[in-house]
């Protein structure tokens, strides 16, 4: 009944999955068709359309061949160039200024912090950075934004550039670079020609609300065009187009260039708090402060500020160019954000911390009892998602958690099989009644526990690692390799105890015989094992005395098969063993082995990669676990 309610369960869901895809593909189809009516009606809205789509394709082509050219040595020293504040703030600049995208610094930063490749405190001074960085952008639109044609400019760029993508690696980067600065010159074009005959008779500088009302409406204004165009860039490119128009004056333009900012961290928060964990979302939360705090300040003190701009302009020699107005105060609000924030930086991360604190890691993963088991989904991977596949760091140190992830879950169902509770690993000497105690009903089937927890993991770490790009660099694809056999070396322990569990359970119920003492003897044999190779994973290699330790392992292990043999074929020829019982036991005890020789390859792997830290206290809580990848 239970697997039927279960089917006509999963039945129902994929039914209102299939309504909610064809609801958003109807919604989808009747805005496209009232796009597409509108472009009809008017051609010059189709222009301003046409140039906001070739703008925001040349920022895209840009940012993704800036990453491409710079972005594997820009990540690496993203992650690693954070021992002090200050170096954090320059990555930070320099970061959003090679990539003009702080949005994506950013991101990239929440996936640095969410797989332990930097702190806190370091990545709230990166955010820093990044707004700062940001203001390159606005200088540039505004330099490019002044009253002549860029398009002769971007034909050559354009015939370079697609020349360029059919040469190598290098010079496809490169060729996406002179597109996208193609694009963007083309883009410009058109906005300007596009907004000026579409707002033509629209003149917001007579819409003088007075006080912070007026603030707050033209600062909404910027924040709603940069969540519905999802760029800062497009949206202060617009607004230095209605600015060059005469259509905002300068304090207009500096409110709208105020709500761009905090829109500009709404993608980060939002992906911070879906696809992070609890380090992830306090710094997307402290993005989100940074902004909007700095945004309320800009607004606050708009008055100063605007006669500093005013001031700063006519010294540098930009008195009559609002362009370069503009520019020069979106640096002055952020360049405040930072001096205030900065010395508060620290108490900054203790307050995220305290606010958001880490959630408590169970001891045991598995529900202990059937009906537990039976009310949860299917386990799947915590800490891949698509942010860390950015870079190789990240997602070298997302998988090497998801792989400690992994471990517990296998060692709790390796204990489940068996039918010890997972705390019986940690002692040193085992209860010998509770090793000879009948199995009791809170012990769940190997296979149901391969299926529910492992199966649906191991399937996201693969499709995870597919979806990374081979790395060039030989120690990187070493490392790819012995994360992918790792996995495979846990499941297929895992599949090896769920034979074993088969007749383990039937024995251990049955009534007290040669056969029965036999598999509590094999039941005792791997739960020292376990505990001990658990103790040496725990030391590591770098421990004096670990390689002595892992050879008296094996030679124990040895031993064990030895005796056991020896003692079970004396026990046939005294008849207390008959055929069948041999045959069983002789079988469990080769899965016993390869049960052995598994996780005996797995410290083997970690003696050989020792280097990385990869596989220190793989079964432990990950909280625990050494996070940093050191190659």
């Amino acid at each position: 009944m239970t697997h039927v309610a279960g089917k006509k369960d999963r039945l129902e869901d994929r039914s209102g999955d299939s309504l909610r895809r064809l609801a958003t593909n109807t919604v989808v189809v009747l805005l496209a068709l009232a796009l597409a009516w509108s472009f009809w009606s008017n051609a010059h809205w189709m222009q301003l359309c046409a140039g906001l789509a070739f703008f925001l394709f040349g920022m895209q082509c840009l940012e993704e061949g800036l990453r491409d050219l710079a972005g594997d040595k820009l990540e690496a020293t993203l992650a690693r160039s954070t021992s002090t504040p200050w170096r954090s703030l320059g990555i930070g600049i320099v970061g959003t200024t090679v990539l003009q995208s702080s949005t994506l610094v950013s991101l990239m930063t929440i996936a640095f912090i969410s797989t332990g490749l930097i702190g806190l405190a370091a990545g709230i001074a990166i955010i820093f950075g990044a707004n700062l960085g940001a203001t390159t952008g606005i200088w540039l639109l505004a330099l490019a934004g002044q009253n002549f044609s860029l398009s002769p400019l971007a034909l050559p760029l354009v015939i370079f550039g697609v020349l360029a993508s059919f040469r190598g690696p290098t010079a496809r980067a490169a060729g996406r670079i002179l597109l996208g600065i193609a694009f963007i010159f083309l883009g410009i074009d058109e906005i300007r020609g596009g907004f000026s005959t579409v707002t033509e008779n629209l003149d917001l500088t007579q819409y003088q609300v007075p006080g912070v009302l007026g603030h707050l409406l033209f600062a909404g204004v910027g924040l709603v065009l940069t969540l519905v165009l999802q760029s800062t860039h497009a949206t202060l490119m617009l607004t230095l187009t209605a600015l060059s128009l005469g259509q905002v004056d300068l304090t207009q333009a500096a409110d709208i260039a105020i709500g761009a900012n905090v829109g500009s961290s709404v993608t980060t928060g939002l992906a911070g708090a879906l696809g992070g964990n609890r380090a992830g979302q306090r710094l997307a939360l402290a993005h989100v402060l940074f902004n909007v705090v700095t945004a309320v300040l800009a607004l606050v003190l708009i008055t100063p500020l605007v006669w500093l701009t005013h001031t700063i302009a006519g010294v540098i020699g930009f008195a009559g160019n609002d362009l370069m107005k503009l520019a020069i105060f979106h640096t002055l609000f952020n360049t405040l954000g930072v001096l205030v924030f900065w010395p508060l930086r620290g108490k900054l991360a203790d307050w995220l911390t305290r606010l958001l604190p880490d959630i408590a890691e169970p001891h045991v993963l598995i529900a202990e009892s059937a009906s537990a088991a039976m009310a949860v989904e299917r386990t799947r991977a915590r800490y891949l998602n698509r942010q860390a596949l950015r870079s190789f760091e990240t997602a070298s140190s997302a998988v090497v958690l998801e792989l400690q992830h992994l471990g517990r879950l296998s060692i709790e169902v390796i204990c489940h099989a068996l039918y010890l509770p997972v705390e019986e690993l940690d002692k040193v000497s085992h209860d010998t009644a509770l090793l000879n105690a009948r199995p009791d009903d809170g012990y769940l089937n190997a296979e149901t526990l391969y299926q529910q927890h492992i199966k649906g993991v191991y399937s996201d770490l693969l499709a995870f690692m597919g979806q990374m790009e081979q790395p060039d660099d030989d120690a990187e694809r070493t490392f790819w390799v012995t994360c992918q056999v790792v996995a495979l070396q846990l499941v297929e322990t895992v599949k090896d105890v769920k034979h074993l569990q088969k007749n383990l359970g039937h024995y251990l119920r049955g009534p007290d015989t040669p056969a029965r003492d036999a598999y509590v003897e094999l039941r005792r044999h791997l739960v020292c094992l376990l505990h001990d190779v658990r103790q040496l994973g725990r030391r590591g290699p770098q421990d004096p005395g670990w390689a002595t330790d892992l050879a008296e392992l094996d030679r124990q292990q040895q031993a064990f098969e030895t005796r056991f043999r020896s003692h079970v074929f004396a026990a046939v020829r005294d008849d207390r063993l008959d055929g069948l019982e041999l045959s069983s036991l002789i079988n469990d005890l080769g899965y016993a082995g390869r049960i052995a020789r598994g996780l005996r390859s797995l410290l083997q792997i970690r003696a050989e990669e020792d280097g990385s830290m990869l596989f220190r206290d793989l079964d432990a809580p990950t909280e625990t676990a050494p996070l940093v990848i050191a190659r």
